[in-house]
């Protein structure tokens, strides 16, 4: 009887899991595309579907939250996260090299069409989790609450909250407008 209902959890995860997952590539495809990123769009956390993160994404599913925080939960650190953000641009922590100086660990300024991508999963990861509680405030929301924790470049991290407080002040159509305009003519964001 406990196998059984061992399968069937197993297959509901399964299904939550790929689901959260195509929803979340489609939002993010979705502003990407919007800001004219296209190929970024298109190839966003394609590393999802990989092994190592895909079956640790069933295995700590929730539907409300990353599964990477259920993987920490039960492990103390997450194995798909530490693939996950050695793959995939968009995130910050990929954005960190040794300094010769301190001889540590130190934040690198990521290139503009990053920051844009990460933006862009920002609104969807809310949009996904949040569901109808959503709204153009919760990105900045959640990038404030953890901004003294993450160590992201000071220009990275300008930039950044300067587009989610654009989003939260005018709206996703003037801020991916601006976007667009801001990336494809190369201008400063």
């Amino acid at each position: 009887m406990k196998i059984i209902n061992d399968i069937k959890i197993f297959q509901k995860n399964i299904k939550g899991h790929f689901l959260t997952v195509i929803r979340h590539k489609k939002e993010v495809m979705k502003n990407c595309f919007l800001c004219g990123l296209i190929w970024q769009g298109i190839t966003h956390d394609l590393s999802k579907f990989s092994p190592e993160e895909f079956f640790a994404g069933v295995m700590n599913y929730q539907g409300d939250r990353s599964p990477n925080e259920g993987e920490r939960d039960n492990y103390g650190y997450s194995k798909a996260w530490m693939h996950h953000k050695g793959r995939n641009k968009h995130h910050f922590e990929y954005w960190t090299d040794y300094n010769r100086e301190t001889k540590e660990l130190t934040p690198v300024c990521m290139p503009k069409k990053y920051v844009v991508e990460m933006f862009c999963d920002r609104i969807a990861a809310s949009k996904v989790y949040m569901g109808d509680n959503y709204n153009d405030s919760e990105p900045l929301n959640y990038y404030l609450k953890g901004k003294k924790k993450r160590n992201l470049h000071q220009k990275t991290a300008e930039e950044l909250e300067r587009l989610l407080r654009m989003l939260e002040e005018k709206g996703e159509k003037e801020t991916f407008r601006y976007i667009r305009r801001a990336v494809l003519l190369h201008r400063e964001l």
